[in-house]
């Protein structure tokens, strides 16, 4: 198992961070939102297209970091889908926009079928996208996204940095104030002059002696004082603020920096020469401590050798020990289970004899085939009667069929002789 960094929690936001630059490359705000009526992922959130409200719920973005964060799984999942469908699509592959009733493993399969199709490694179970956030949906729609650059014909270059030239910060300057900043430059100024002019000796030298003659004429002129002390004393007043320098700290700068480098680095060799004693020392301490603790183990495991051996001829009597009562607790259960259904057997025989010795004893029988005899009575009356009707029914119609068969017979004779008479 490979081992990450405490750093690896935010792994997602910077993919997300990365995935969304790349998709404003492809332009997915005009391709794929406004096709399907949703707001970029940086916007509030916005309604889902209709006719998605049961599978997907609301779609929207809230932040730089939508697919980093758990918001709502649905509207995250169906964001999901749509921009993994969206950058398969503009990839070159063809792949169906999912639907409301579309099945969200089936989806996924497809997504990361396609995925692997680029060559791209899938290490994680697809059940880690059914939410439609967190670092393994960043790192398929990522990957999906530079396909797509890829197919594009995109290529990543430098970066030219705009060559700004510097403005001279407007310092807003009291006019009884001088900054040590105007001083810096002025010193520059004068020193960039003197290093370009050319400087004659002979020129210098007569230049000199001038001033020299009138130096010895003005010191001549104010060997007596005419200026009143009181506007001497006005004059410095009024003059004091401009001599004042004021520095004004700029924590930008590397000098600042370079210095507080320098203090830190003075602060830490002071530390640690002191801390380095305490930490030898403890080293020593330890290391002694150990020394002891394996010399110690050694007397020990030497002086309890023997009870060691006994303890283990110990343990292997009690595992035989627990072998033989497994066995033995195997033959109890079964032996257990046969008698128990000898007993279930002999319950339902004292049930049989209890019931049999109480039908016995008992002159209920008795009085039913009495009730029986004296019903079957009643049944043989009522069928002799039944027998005779039928009998007088019978012997009727058999009267009656004799009766119509001579008559029928005198009717056929009567004809004849009265033939013969006429």
């Amino acid at each position: 198992v490979v081992e990450r960094g405490p750093g690896a929690v935010y792994a997602a936001f910077v993919l997300m961070e990365e995935l969304l630059d790349k998709m404003k490359l492809l332009s997915y705000e005009e391709e794929a939102l406004r096709r399907h009526n949703m707001r970029p992922l940086s916007r509030c959130s916005s309604p889902a297209p209709s006719g998605t409200g049961r599978l997907w719920g609301r779609v929207g973005g809230g932040s730089r970091h939508y697919f980093a964060l758990p918001t709502n799984p649905g509207e995250q999942f169906f964001m999901f889908c749509t921009l993994a469908a969206w950058l398969i699509t503009k990839a070159g592959r063809r792949f169906e926009q999912p639907q409301e009733y579309d099945d969200p493993n089936a989806i996924i399969s497809k997504i990361l079928s396609e995925l692997r199709s680029f060559g791209r490694p899938v290490d994680f179970p697809p059940s880690k996208l059914k939410a439609g956030y967190g670092e393994q949906a960043c790192y398929v729609l990522d990957c999906l996204a530079e396909e797509a650059l890829k197919y594009s014909g995109f290529s990543w270059k430098r970066p030219v940095y705009p060559t700004d030239e510097l403005e001279e910060e407007e310092i807003t300057e009291d006019d009884k104030e001088l900054t040590l900043n105007k001083l810096e430059e002025d010193v520059a100024e004068e020193e960039s002059d003197n290093e370009e002019d050319f400087i004659d000796l002979n020129v210098l030298k007569a230049q000199t002696y001038r001033l020299d003659v009138k130096d010895s004429t003005k010191q001549e002129e104010i060997l007596q004082s005419t200026t009143d002390a009181a506007e001497w004393n006005l004059e410095v007043e009024r003059v004091l603020p401009q001599l004042k320098v004021t520095v004004r700290t700029d924590n930008k700068d590397w000098r600042i920096h370079v210095d507080q480098m320098h203090q830190h680095k003075d602060g830490i060799e002071s530390s640690l020469k002191e801390t380095r004693g305490y930490l030898d020392k403890f080293h020593n301490e330890i290391s002694r401590t150990l020394e002891k603790i394996s010399s110690r183990e050694k007397y020990i495991n030497s002086q309890l050798e023997h009870l060691v051996q006994e303890y283990r001829s110990a343990q292997a009597l009690l595992s035989e020990a627990k072998e033989k009562y497994q066995e033995g607790s195997g033959g109890v259960t079964e032996r257990i289970r046969v008698l128990s259904e000898i007993t279930e057997l002999l319950e339902k025989v004292k049930q049989e004899t209890e019931e049999k010795g109480s039908s016995m004893t008992d002159g209920t029988p008795l009085v039913r085939i009495k009730q029986a005899l004296t019903k079957l009575k009643q049944e043989t009356i009522q069928m002799d009667i039944q027998i005779g009707v039928m009998e007088h029914t019978l012997l009727q119609s058999k009267l009656k069929e004799k009766s119509n068969m001579t008559r029928d017979m005198h009717a056929a004779v009567i004809p004849e002789a009265s033939i013969g008479a006429y």
